[in-house]
């Protein structure tokens, strides 16, 4: 890491530090989200939260978080290490219905 990397680096957790984040009530109730799309550019990442509710053929946007490529990459990281905690307290998470091979998850066996 250069000099120029651990600079940006303090100074960012310095940032952090010093945050003070608020939280309405309306905000705190939280959006319930069962599918997420996720759209990039060379810019920007783009992740709708979308609610499916069975037996409806359309399903709305209930939020749109538009993200720097950077920090997708940090909400992953954060994702991936809070998954491995919550499994670790509570077991395995399954996913039902991945039938594909994601790098993250690894490969699907089948009988």
């Amino acid at each position: 890491m250069t000099a120029c990397q651990k600079k940006l680096k303090q100074m960012d957790k310095q940032q952090q530090n010093n945050v003070q984040i608020e939280l309405t009530d309306d905000i705190a109730q939280g959006i319930y989200s069962n599918l997420a799309v996720i759209a990039h550019s060379s810019s920007e990442f783009v992740v709708d939260f979308v609610r499916l509710m069975p037996g409806v053929p359309k399903a709305k946007v209930q939020s749109r978080i538009i993200l720097t490529p950077e920090h997708s990459k940090r909400l992953m990281l954060a994702l991936i290490d809070n998954i491995k905690k919550y499994e670790a307290q509570n077991g395995e998470i399954p996913i039902q219905g991945m039938d594909f091979n994601h790098p993250l998850m690894g490969p699907v066996g089948e009988a």
